[in-house]
């Protein structure tokens, strides 16, 4: 697994000794699950046409990542507009 610059200073302070972990407590912890609830609440549903083959093919990945398709589509959808990946141009 490669890391960027900031995950192995991470690692080094803590293999170092540097940097310990802490427990959250229990009001860190309710204010993380109220963020993750507020992040992947889908409040919007939509209707795309795709290609069969193309269809076809997001169902094959979906099954092979153990997740359904809708959630597959939905997370592509959340990577590119996040800049995670860009689409080839010309």
């Amino acid at each position: 697994m490669k890391h960027d610059s900031e995950e192995k200073y991470i690692l080094d302070a803590l293999e170092s000794g540097k940097m310990k972990l802490s427990t959250p407590s229990k009001k860190e912890i309710e204010a993380i699950k109220t963020a993750a609830d507020s992040t992947f609440k889908k409040d919007r549903r939509i209707t795309i046409r795709l290609y069969d083959h193309d269809f076809m093919g997001i169902q094959k990945k979906a099954m092979e990542m153990g997740v359904p398709y809708q959630t597959l589509i939905s997370g592509i959808i959340h990577r590119y507009i996040e800049g995670d990946f860009k689409i080839k141009t010309g």
